[in-house]
């Protein structure tokens, strides 16, 4: 039996994280990752072909500025996460290693150039993420729209993915999103609803679950809501299962659970290492509640093995789902 106060690995860290903002954490030696933890680094043929056209086609990928411990694997089996709208964010969350700053403006090419990457890698099944950018009057969302349907035309057949930010709430920049048409829409509300105002402080938990019950209100029959959560950040066993609990009744249909990995020395130490068994435990708790598809393990991030997160029998790919004309 797992005790939700105590945590069964005695390697763990359970520290809270300071609560006086994201990057008020004292600097602190790293502590060596438990051997559950160990991937290959990247650099096999197919890796450095993928590295190569991103660069040339002037893009960024999640799994490059996130500094995702998956890459190495996903890469080499033909697939990435597209990140759009730039690589600068608005926003500090202290969990993240994307560069917070002023961005840039929008390239309004970059849709078509992300179209035909997915066409030149032959992908099944895209992600396409973005920074946050409070700067735009949409957040984003029509760029976001725009990357949809420029991969429709260009590869037909694949599944589409869009992980977004919370557009501060803005329900006609989320309609815009809908309206495109993805399959599958993420919003992450990353940790538990205790830790928010320091894990994301320009976020709201409450915000992020009225998302997606504003996915599951307007989608039609072919779009999934699905969310993601980390852990390692100080939480409590019931406050994980609070939280999922949330995120069934708000009608998300499909969960991400991975380990929270400090990017560097300069972000929030880890504060549990939580064993594969604790994972196995959440995600088993998870599918009890009525998630469609459920992926928990420690190396899980929000986009891995997105295209397997969804039976291909419910996922229309060879037709695009149609718009829809949705009420505020």
């Amino acid at each position: 039996m797992l005790s939700a106060a105590q945590p069964p690995n005695r390697l763990d860290y359970r520290r809270p994280l300071s609560v006086k903002g994201p990057r008020s954490v004292r600097k602190r030696p790293p502590h060596r990752r438990p051997p559950w933890l160990k991937v290959r680094m990247p650099g096999g043929p197919t890796y450095r072909r993928l590295q190569a056209l991103m660069r040339r086609k002037r893009l960024h990928t999640v799994c490059e500025e996130a500094r995702c411990p998956n890459i190495g694997e996903c890469w080499e089996a033909g697939t990435a996460t597209f990140l759009i709208l730039g690589d600068t964010c608005t926003r500090r969350c202290s969990f993240c290693a994307i560069t917070t700053g002023r961005p840039y403006g929008v390239d309004p090419a970059e849709p078509r150039r992300v179209a035909e990457s997915v066409a030149a890698m032959d992908l099944k099944f895209a992600v396409v993420t973005s920074v946050a950018r409070d700067d735009l009057s949409d957040g984003g969302a029509g760029l976001f729209a725009r990357t949809i349907h420029e991969i429709r035309r260009a590869a037909p057949g694949c599944g589409v993915e869009v992980l977004i930010p919370d557009f501060k709430g803005d329900p006609r920049a989320l309609r815009t999103v809908v309206e495109a048409a993805p399959d599958v829409i993420n919003h992450n509300v990353e940790t538990v609803a205790r830790l928010q105002r320091v894990v994301r402080p320009q976020g709201a938990y409450g915000r992020s679950l009225e998302l997606i019950r504003r996915v599951k209100a307007w989608a039609n029959e072919g779009m999934f809501a699905k969310s993601g959560i980390m852990l390692g950040l100080g939480e409590r066993l019931e406050e994980v299962y609070a939280t999922l609990e949330d995120l069934a009744s708000a009608g998300c249909d499909l969960l991400t659970v991975g380990q929270y990995l400090a990017p560097s020395p300069d972000h929030p130490p880890v504060a549990t290492y939580w064993p594969p068994g604790v994972f196995e435990a959440v995600g088993e708790r998870a599918r009890a509640m009525g998630f469609l598809h459920v992926e928990s393990g420690p190396l899980v991030r929000s986009s891995y093995h997105a295209e397997r997160q969804l039976d291909h029998r419910l996922l229309r790919r060879a037709e695009p789902a149609l718009p829809l004309d949705l009420p505020l």
